[in-house]
């Protein structure tokens, strides 16, 4: 399909897929830090009475293990602190309105015409070699950060393959885009009664400009 599979040597480059890359959730208005005395048990606090002490803070998160694709550019790759990468899910997950395509024209009108106009994310079809036994996507919106050394030490076991010529070309343009979109309400240019229809189609609450109303 779309992957290649580089020499274990070869250096970490954008769109490397790794898996088992750590992923920290944590509720900041409940956070379990540990005490500094060993007769104290840990506190269950918000995290901006931590915030204030300006030092590390120990504390108890939940870590799971995810797929993950780097998203930082090749010329940092190899000598950044930390590399970012965005989180790989099955596709229903990271877009569930294509959970219900019918194979294959369903899937293909998903896959060619959302992936247009939707720059949340990015499809990885399947690929059992990379346990990818399911269609998969990038999440633009899930980054996650790991230390370049850490990679580098661990290349083998973590690194799955890589985007080939034509899908890496094609995942950084999407990355591109989605981080230096231009936020607008699309609905701005539209006198008084082409809003209306806009607004009769749409399910949610839409506040009008003042030429609108």
């Amino acid at each position: 399909m779309i992957y290649d599979f580089p020499d274990p040597q070869a250096p970490i480059r954008q769109g490397d897929i790794f898996q088992q890359i750590p992923r920290v959730d944590l509720d900041p208005a409940r956070l379990l830090v540990m005490s500094d005395s060993p007769q104290r048990e840990a506190e269950m606090i918000d995290w901006l009475k931590v915030a204030t002490r300006m030092a590390r803070t120990p504390a108890l998160v939940s870590i799971r293990s995810v797929f993950a694709i780097v998203i930082t550019q090749d010329c940092d790759a190899g000598r950044v602190e930390d590399i970012s990468l965005c989180e790989v899910d099955r596709f229903d997950v990271v877009y569930p309105a294509g959970k219900n395509a019918k194979y294959p024209k369903g899937t293909m009108d998903v896959i060619t015409k959302q992936a247009r106009i939707n720059l949340k994310w990015f499809y990885l079809p399947r690929e059992p070699r990379i346990e990818f036994t399911v269609p998969m996507a990038a999440d633009f919106q899930s980054v996650l950060r790991v230390p370049r050394t850490y990679l580098e030490q661990n290349i083998v076991a973590l690194r799955l393959a890589r985007l080939n010529q034509i899908a890496d070309e094609h995942f950084r343009e999407r990355l591109a885009e989605y981080f230096r979109r231009y936020p607008y309400d699309e609905w701005y240019p539209l006198d008084k009664a082409e809003f209306g229809e806009y607004r009769r189609n749409k399910p949610e609450p839409i506040q009008p400009f003042l030429w609108q109303e």
